[in-house]
């Protein structure tokens, strides 16, 4: 009996109840794409046609879908009898961010308002830049603005190559972003200077300083590598990562969740550059889960490439290579196994601007002979508390298992 939970970051499938407050009515990340690609307008050398996802549907994804949007999805249609309970959830912590959602989801609703950079240029406290500069013995540091880290990365980066001047830069969650150049300023000096300024900004509740390297030489050919380190405000309560390694679970997480804890009680830890290889490295790990296990992964590209950088069709094939692959894993599962596929926020890739949306997020949960709606679940937290459950572990999460 072994728990795996995979967190397509940011698949939202639908505006939550509260996303007027947010500046997000009528966000919908699954609901666009698929009209979009129902449309023709996602067609290109890579996919063309309605939005195929065989795998996700047959479990539920397009019932869930209704649950949380009121209406069925442009050429897909919902399943009759579905291969796993389905359902939607809506968030109750404060922000649209990566950490409150994944936190959420592990049982641990953030209770408390991070803080915020404001917009206006320079948007970095003047006493907050003097200190990393004098701490980190830098020359000073470019941006100080709310940014897009590809277009500011590509506006700045030969300026910041010749002056050896990091890229400082925030967006609408709780930020501190440092771009700098892998080589030529070199990746372990980049981590040194995110060290200090986590230390800096905290002060300020800010939930995470980003580390973000490029590489290239001039504006054409910049671009970031797969080298991004997150350095984040640990959870201050049990999560049910916490409570796997308190009770000495084999605990495995992939991709970024590692720095989304704060390495708290994330065991051993799986990277890899890219959804297939994260999917090759969760098949390597649940291949030696032990019974009793917890293996919990975050797939970034469809935020981080797609969701960010507004590209619905990029989206639209990303999840349909995700689905493609989908059969691998459940190939794998042994018949008491738990699997839980869900999301930490969305990211609407036809809205405007280019940061997270304040939206529901798909709950598919899949267990040999376990079929049934789940209804519209009130917390993120309820997929923790499920999982917690399912594995019997002793301690107590927020949530209510489904």
């Amino acid at each position: 009996m072994r728990a795996f939970v995979l967190v397509l970051d940011s698949f939202g499938i639908g505006g939550a109840p509260d996303a007027a407050l947010y500046g997000d009515a009528g966000a919908d990340t699954l609901g666009h794409i698929a009209a979009v690609c129902a449309r023709g307008d996602a067609d290109n050398d890579k996919r063309a046609g309605p939005l195929s996802l065989p795998n996700l549907v047959n479990m539920g994804l397009a019932n869930a879908y209704r649950l949380s949007a009121g209406r069925a999805l442009d050429g897909i249609a919902d399943v009759e009898k579905p291969t796993a309970s389905y359902g939607c959830a809506q968030e109750i912590s404060k922000g649209k961010d990566t950490p409150s959602g994944h936190w959420e989801l592990a049982g641990y609703p953030v209770p408390f308002d991070w803080g915020y950079f404001p917009r206006q240029t320079p948007c970095f406290p003047r006493e907050l830049i003097d200190k990393l500069c004098e701490r980190a013995n830098l020359p000073g540091v470019l941006g100080e603005c709310h940014a897009s880290g590809t277009e500011i990365i590509a506006a700045l980066g030969e300026e910041h190559v010749r002056s050896r001047k990091p890229i400082c830069y925030t967006s609408a969650d709780s930020v501190f972003q440092i771009a700098a150049h892998e080589q030529s300023f070199g990746l372990e000096r980049l981590y040194d200077v995110c060290r200090i300024a986590k230390t800096l900004t905290e002060p300020f509740n800010i939930g995470r300083v980003m580390a973000r390297p490029p590489v290239g030489g001039s504006a054409d050919n910049v671009q970031r590598t797969a080298n991004r380190r997150d350095f984040t405000t640990p959870p201050a309560a049990p999560t049910l990562l916490g409570l796997a390694t308190g009770d000495d679970r084999d605990v495995i997480t992939g991709g970024k969740i590692s720095d989304i804890f704060g390495g708290c009680g994330t065991g051993e830890v799986l990277k890899a550059s890219g959804n297939d290889a994260l999917f090759d490295r969760t098949l390597e790990g649940t291949d030696c889960l032990q019974d009793g296990g917890l293996l919990f992964a975050n797939f970034i590209d469809f935020d981080s490439i797609y969701g960010h950088r507004r590209d619905p069709a990029g989206y639209a094939f990303a999840l349909e290579e995700f689905d493609c692959r989908l059969p691998e894993l459940r190939d794998r599962l042994e018949r008491d196994d738990l699997l839980i596929i869900t999301a930490d926020h969305g990211c609407d890739p036809t809205w405007h601007g280019t940061d997270h949306t304040r939206e529901q997020v798909p709950v598919l949960a899949l267990r040999e002979g376990k079929a049934a709606s789940l209804g519209r679940r009130a917390s993120f937290a309820d997929v923790g508390r499920t999982v917690a459950t399912h594995l019997d572990l002793p301690g107590t999460i927020a949530g209510a298992a489904f």
